[in-house]
Parts: C-alpha cells; sequence; structure tokens
C-alpha cells in the first residue's frame, strides 16, 4: 500500500492499495494498520465504520463536525465517485484550500480527511458505495452543512446535481456556517 500525503491540504493522506486482479474480479487490502501509523495517524483511533449508497448525480455535502471535528478515511466501495475535501481549519498552512479525488470502487484508494475538514462527494455511476471509517462517535448536534455551491468553495461538480437531502439543500454560505465552527 503507497502512503501519499496531499499537499493541498495539510494532514490529510491518500492511501493506495494494489489491487490483486484475476479472472475472478479483485482482492484488495483497504485498511492497513502499519500503513496508516506511518502516515502518523493512530490506527485504534477509529471508532466506527459507516457505508452510504448514492444514486448518480447525488452531492452529499459538504460536511463537518463542530466541536472536536471529526477525522474520516473515506473510500468509494463500489462505482465512483468525485470526492471534494476543503480545509476549513483557522491557523492551518492550507486554511480553504481544496481537493478533488476521483475515487471508484476499481482502484480502492482511501482519503483520509483531517478533523476540521469538510468533506463532499457526487456520485458518478447508479450506484455508488461509499464507505467511512471515523474517529469519533456521531453526534447530531455538531453536524454543520455548507452550500454544495457556495461560489467561494468553487466546487467544479462535474454532473448536474439530481437529488440531495433536505438538510444539504438548506445548508448555509461558507461564511455562515463557519461561524458554527469556532
Amino acid at each position: 500500500m503507497d502512503v501519499i500525503e496531499v499537499p493541498a491540504i495539510a494532514g490529510a493522506w491518500v492511501f493506495r492499495p494494489t489491487p490483486h486482479v484475476d479472472e475472478r474480479g479483485f482482492f484488495s487490502r483497504t485498511f492497513d494498520r502499519d500503513a496508516v501509523a506511518a502516515a502518523g495517524l493512530d490506527p485504534d483511533g477509529f471508532v466506527q465504520d459507516s457505508i452510504s449508497r448514492s444514486r448518480r448525480g447525488v452531492v452529499r455535502g459538504m460536511h463537518v463536525r463542530s466541536g472536536a471535528g471529526e477525522a474520516k478515511l473515506v473510500r468509494c466501495s463500489y462505482g465512483a465517485v468525485f470526492d471534494v475535501v476543503v480545509d476549513l481549519r483557522p491557523g492551518s498552512p492550507t486554511y480553504r484550500n481544496r481537493e478533488v479525488f476521483d475515487l471508484t470502487g476499481d482502484n480502492q484508494v482511501t482519503v483520509y480527511v483531517p478533523a476540521g475538514c469538510a468533506h463532499g462527494f457526487q456520485a458518478l455511476t447508479e450506484p455508488a458505495d461509499v464507505s467511512y471509517r471515523i474517529d469519533r462517535a456521531h453526534d447530531p448536534a455538531e453536524d454543520v452543512s455548507i452550500r454544495y455551491d457556495d461560489l467561494d468553495l468553487d466546487i467544479p461538480w462535474p454532473l448536474p446535481v439530481t437529488l440531495m437531502s433536505d438538510r444539504d439543500k438548506a445548508a448555509p454560505s461558507l461564511a455562515l456556517a463557519t461561524a458554527r465552527l469556532s
């Protein structure tokens, strides 16, 4: 498994496995304790695994947690997604930078999203499954959403948005949302 630092987002990492492909399909390691530790992360610090399934064109995000935040490992386990991370940590050398990733079920690439960074994605296939490994138990009172089409984020979503949650539809601007994070 290759471990690659993401220069645009301080503390973000990409874990690129080597899927073993044959006539049956493939086998891939999706979590490697030693690779996570080599990136300076605590492999035992993750407490919850979750998965979402989305239809083509669905946007989920942009989401971040207030309080202590939430770090997560994110990968597309089936299909393909356009994945976005935005650094919203005041004082970070990469504050307000964004990075996009093409995550697919074929490449099984995992992105480490540091606490304090907003995350979202758009499903490019029908369906797309995204798996999350999260470092804190979920507390809905700490959920913060940001408008997916906020001009300050300038995210180049590749498809027309077909569907999103009511929460994401009603999400405030980046300026209003970041006030909840301090």
